[in-house]
């Protein structure tokens, strides 16, 4: 099946609603992907159809956990997921996107300027030491797709985190061992089963905030 059949299929299935050109857009990105991925290694998986499902509709299946969210940092997110993806499905959202390896930043900043969006931009930094333009004031939400461990996670992106930050974890299997190791300062505030079209696994939302 093709990208075009799979995302839109795909999107009907999750009900969520995008803006005009958003698909489009979205299908754009992914041949760049494709494209960039045979010189760069951005990702292991190459079939098209499996690339709208594993990578395009499993970053579209966090937009309702979004709402009310106007700044999110993404952490690690290598090709760009689940950043640009949603920075396409959400104009209105700026996303600033942290990445420790050169070119994989390189490639979505040249996704940016391809697509187009002006809501999003690569970093290339260690997110332990980065802090957004608009410091001190915090994110909304900072998100990670099968970046590290949650204690991980929440460790390297604490100086970003505000009372009100949320921080999202896109995880497979619900984490129990890696629920019971969050640091100290934080919580599980809930956890939140993500259904995919198209991809036979289990996908959780793990959604931790300071106390």
């Amino acid at each position: 099946m093709s990208i075009e059949q799979s995302l839109h299929d795909g999107i009907a299935a999750l009900g969520v609603d995008l803006p005009a050109g958003a698909e489009g857009a979205l299908v754009a990105f992914a041949r760049l992907l494709i494209k960039w991925n045979k010189v760069y290694n951005l990702t292991a998986i190459r079939d098209e159809a499996q690339v709208a499902t594993h990578h395009l509709l499993d970053s579209l299946s966090v937009l309702p956990q979004l709402a009310g969210v106007g700044r999110l940092v993404d952490v690690g997110s290598g090709g760009g997921l689940p950043g640009i993806v949603l920075a396409i499905a959400r104009p209105d959202l700026q996303v600033d996107s942290v990445e420790t390896v050169q070119k994989k930043a390189t490639f979505q900043n040249q996704a940016r300027i391809e697509l187009k969006l002006a809501n999003f931009r690569a970093h290339h930094a260690r997110i332990e030491n980065w802090q957004p333009a608009y410091a001190p004031a915090a994110p909304d939400a900072i998100v990670s797709r099968a970046f590290a461990d949650l204690a991980d996670f929440i460790t390297l992106t604490a100086h970003l985190a505000g009372p009100a930050t949320r921080l999202l974890a896109m995880k497979g299997v619900y984490p129990a061992d890696e629920i019971a190791r969050i640091p100290a300062g934080f919580a599980l505030e809930r956890s939140t089963p993500l259904t995919v079209p198209g991809l036979d696994a289990e996908r959780h939302l793990i959604i931790v905030k300071r106390t």
